[in-house]
């Protein structure tokens, strides 16, 4: 009897950790599907959040950076609809219809969670005044012309065009006051402009500095400064700034 006991109880231990097994095997399974099912339900609930939910949808139109123009211009630029899901705004649509305004020198559109899209102007510096047609117009650094001027404001040179004088020509010239010292620049009364190498400055005393094209801008800066300060003469000629003249009779 005590064998038989004995082979009984092992039989018993036998299938309980066959059991056992057998049990880890299912919960093994069973964990995997119940991940699987966790993981579809999470994605669902993500894809419904983006795509469907109200939660995400365009409320908000925010315009930062901008003087010049209004945030309703801009806006209306932009033309993102509200109500539409935030994930589905073509930003790269909004960005170049706010950046085709002649008043934006860059711009940045992205999307701020949950609900809002955020438009940041660069706008457009001037650096000086250029009078085409009858109006006086900004000018920036990079020779683009855009706002208007009532007046031309203290300080800021103003740009006499030739008649041969084209884009690339005014974009020479911006360039040229653009490396202007501040203390030299508000000593121009104008910079007047025929072609790209034909540029003059034209000094508040009506003294004169041909400087030539926009090569080396910087040095014949330093040396206009130089030359003004040591000679009294009405014609100076930056024009190869390593070797500068000036004429003392006109």
């Amino acid at each position: 009897m005590r064998e038989v006991d004995r082979e009984d109880r092992a039989e018993r231990r036998t299938r309980r950790r066959f059991a056992r097994r057998q049990w880890a095997r299912r919960w093994l399974s069973l964990r995997y599907v119940l991940v699987l099912l966790v993981v579809v339900a999470l994605v669902s609930t993500s894809i419904w959040l983006v795509f469907f939910s109200a939660t995400l949808q365009v409320k908000r139109v925010e315009v930062v950076g901008n003087e010049l123009l209004s945030d309703g211009r801009v806006r209306e630029m932009a033309d993102v609809p509200l109500g539409e899901q935030l994930a589905l705004v073509d930003l790269a649509r909004a960005d170049a219809r706010v950046g085709a305004l002649v008043d934006v020198k860059s711009v940045d559109v992205t999307r701020t969670w949950p609900d809002g899209v955020r438009i940041t102007v660069v706008e457009r510096t001037a650096v000086a005044v250029v009078e085409l047609g009858g109006r006086l117009r900004g000018l920036d650094a990079d020779g683009v012309v855009f706002r208007e001027f009532k007046t031309v404001p203290k300080g800021m040179p103003r740009v006499q065009a030739g008649s041969a004088a084209g884009t690339d020509a005014l974009k020479e010239a911006a360039t040229v006051v653009a490396a202007l010292p501040q203390d030299l620049a508000t000593r121009v009364d104008h910079v007047a402009v025929e072609t790209v190498d034909q540029i003059t400055l034209v000094m508040r005393d009506r003294r004169e500095v041909l400087w030539g094209s926009a090569e080396e801008s910087d040095l014949k800066a330093e040396v206009t400064d130089k030359l003004l300060a040591a000679q009294k003469a009405p014609f100076y000629d930056v024009s190869v700034p390593g070797n500068p003249t000036y004429r003392t009779t006109p």
